[in-house]
C-alpha cells in the first residue's frame, strides 16, 4: 500500500499522535528490513521474506520473528557439533576408508565435501538391497527386527498405527519385552495430524519402551524451536548389523487420509536395505538425533565398529547427514557437485522439485553441455502451493533441453534419488527444494558402484520412464496465463515454506 495511502487510513481511525508514529514504525520496520533480513541468506528467501514485509509490515515481521531463522538453537547445535567431532576422531580424521586409488578425482572430491560438511567417511564392504514396495519394505522391516538381540533404532519423520503398520509395530514391542534395547525417534510435528498418530502415542507410552518425540513443539513443557524444522529422516537399525533408510514412512501408502483415499492416491516410495560399515554411519546419525533429544549419546555402542580395519571389497558408500544443526546445505552441496561433473547422463527423481538458484542453473549448464538430464515429477502432488511451484520451472528447464517425465496420477510419486553417468547413485529422504536443504533433517546414501547404478538405471527405465509421461512443451506453453499467474506467485513464496 502507499505509505499516503496507510497515513490517510490510519488518521481516520486513530489520533493524529499515534497515527504518525504508527507509519514512522511502519517506515522504520520497512528500512531495517531491508538492510537486516538478506544478511547470510539466499537473495530468493531474502525476497519471499521482503515482499511479505513490506506487503503486510506489522505481520510480517511477526511471522518472521517466529520462522525466520533457519537453524535449530544453540544446544541443538553444539550436540551436532560434539558428535561430528567424537564420530572424526574414532574413524581416524579420514574423508575415504580404505583403497581410493581407482576413484576419479570427482569422486574422491565429493566424499572429501561429504566428509567435511558431516563428519562421516565412505567406507568399503556394503551391500544394498532396492525395495520398492512400501508395503513390502514393512515387512521386510518387522522381519528383521524379529531378529534382533542387542538394540534396534527407529527413526522416522511421519509414523502412524493403522492395519499396515501394525504388525511392524508391535514388533517393536515384542523386542522391547524380550530384553531388546528399543529407541524410537517420531517427528512431532509431522506426525501428529495422520489419523493414528494419537493411538500410537497411547499403545507406545503403555508398551514402557524408550521413545521420543524428534522436535517437540510443547512450549508449555519447555520444548520449542522454530515449528517448521523438522526431522525428515527414515532410519532403522537393527544390532549395528542392517539397516532400512530411503524415502518412506511408517503409514498406509494413502496416509489414513479420506479425501487420498477418495482420489485414490498411493504414494510410492524406494527404501535400500544396507548391510556393511554403512550401517554404523546410519546408527551415528541416529545417535546425534538421539542425543539432541535425550542427552544420551550412544557412540560407545559403536565406538569400536566405526573404527574398525577397512574392507577394500564390496560397495564404497557414504552417509550424508544434513538440516538445520549443520552450518551448510550438505545435500544441496553435494548435488550440485555431482550434477556439475556428470559427462553422459543425470536422471533425478523427486515429489517436491523447487531447485534454488546454484542447483537449477547447475542443471541447465550440463543439460546445454549434452549431457542427458532426465527429471522425474509426479503429475500428481499431495502439496498444492509446492506442485504450483514446481510447475513455474518447467519452461526454463525444457528449454535447456532437460526432459521433465511426469509420473502418472494417482500414484504420488514420493522416491528421492540421483544418478549420474555409470556408477553414481544417491538415493535418501531428501526432496529437490528449500525445505530439504535448510530446514530439514536429512539423510542421503552416495554410493558409488557401476552394478548398483545400473540397478538403478534399470528400474529407471522398467518402471518410471514406463509409467511415466514426457512434458510436451508446446501444450506445456500454452497453458492459460491465469494459471502462469499462480504459479509464480507461488514461487516467490516457496522459499517460506
Amino acid at each position: 500500500m502507499d505509505p499516503s495511502g496507510i497515513l490517510v487510513w490510519i488518521q481516520s481511525v486513530f489520533p493524529a499522535w499515534i497515527a504518525v508514529a504508527l507509519l514512522v514504525i511502519d517506515f522504520c520496520v520497512r528500512v531495517v528490513a531491508l538492510g537486516t533480513i538478506p544478511y547470510r541468506r539466499k537473495p530468493s528467501v531474502a525476497l519471499g521474506w521482503l515482499i511479505l514485509i513490506f506487503m503486510i509490515p506489522f505481520g510480517g515481521i511477526l511471522v518472521f520473528l517466529v520462522f525466520g531463522s533457519p537453524k535449530l538453537p544453540v544446544r541443538r547445535r553444539e550436540k551436532q557439533h560434539e558428535i561430528n567431532q567424537r564420530v572424526k576422531a574414532a574413524t581416524g580424521h579420514q574423508a575415504i576408508i580404505g583403497t581410493s586409488d581407482h576413484l576419479i578425482e570427482p569422486l574422491s572430491t565429493a566424499a572429501q565435501l561429504n566428509y567435511e560438511l558431516g563428519a562421516l567417511p565412505m567406507v568399503h564392504g556394503n551391500d544394498f538391497e532396492l525395495i520398492t514396495d512400501s508395503v513390502h519394505c514393512m515387512e521386510r522391516m518387522t522381519e528383521q527386527i524379529e531378529t534382533a538381540q542387542h538394540y534396534i533404532h527407529f527413526e522416522f519423520y511421519i509414523v502412524a498405527l493403522d492395519d499396515t503398520t501394525r504388525p511392524l509395530l508391535d514388533s517393536l514391542i515384542a523386542a522391547h519385552r524380550r530384553g531388546v534395547a528399543v529407541r524410537v525417534l517420531i517427528d512431532h510435528v509431522g506426525s501428529i495430524g495422520y489419523p493414528g498418530y494419537r493411538k500410537l502415542v497411547r499403545t507406545l507410552d503403555d508398551a514402557g519402551l524408550m521413545w521420543r518425540r524428534s522436535l517437540p513443539i510443547r512450549p508449555w513443557r519447555g520444548e520449542y524451536q522454530r515449528p517448521d524444522l523438522r526431522n525428515h529422516r527414515k532410519i532403522l537399525v537393527v544390532d549395528g548389523q542392517t539397516a532400512f533408510t530411503g524415502s518412506q514412512n511408517v503409514i498406509h501408502p494413502s496416509y489414513n487420509k479420506r479425501k487420498n483415499v477418495k482420489r485414490g492416491l498411493m504414494w510410492k516410495d524406494l527404501m535400500v536395505r544396507c548391510t556393511g560399515p554403512i550401517v554404523d554411519e546410519l546408527d551415528a546419525v541416529f545417535a546425534s538425533d538421539w542425543y539432541s533429544e535425550t542427552d544420551d549419546a550412544l557412540l560407545g555402542e559403536f565406538d569400536e565398529e566405526l573404527d574398525a580395519p577397512p574392507d577394500s571389497t564390496g560397495i564404497m558408500a557414504q552417509v550424508v547427514p544434513s538440516g538445520p544443526g549443520f552450518e551448510q546445505e550438505n545435500n544441496l552441496q553435494l548435488f550440485t557437485h555431482i550434477i556439475y561433473n556428470a559427462n553422459r547422463s543425470v536422471v533425478i527423481s523427486s515429489p517436491y522439485f523447487v531447485p534454488d538458484n546454484a542447483l537449477l542453473t547447475a542443471l541447465k549448464t550440463e543439460s546445454q553441455s549434452g549431457v542427458d538430464v532426465r527429471l522425474y515429477v509426479g503429475a500428481t502432488s499431495d502439496h498444492w502451493i509446492t506442485g504450483k511451484a514446481q510447475e513455474s520451472y518447467y519452461d526454463e528447464l525444457v528449454e535447456a533441453g532437460v526432459t521433465i517425465y511426469q509420473y502418472h496420477s494417482p500414484t504420488v510419486l514420493h522416491s528421492k534419488f540421483i544418478l549420474v553417468d555409470d556408477e553414481v547413485t544417491v538415493i535418501g529422504s531428501s526432496n529437490m527444494d528449500e525445505r530439504s536443504f535448510a530446514m530439514n533433517h536429512e539423510v542421503s546414501l552416495f554410493i558409488v558402484d557401476e552394478e548398483f547404478t545400473q540397478r538403478m538405471y534399470a528400474l529407471e527405465r522398467d518402471d518410471y520412464q514406463l509409467h511415466s509421461v514426457p512434458l510436451d512443451a508446446e501444450t506445456w506453453r500454452s497453458r492459460s496465463w491465469v494459471r502462469k499467474y499462480v504459479e509464480n506467485v507461488c514461487r516467490l513464496g516457496s522459499s517460506l515454506l
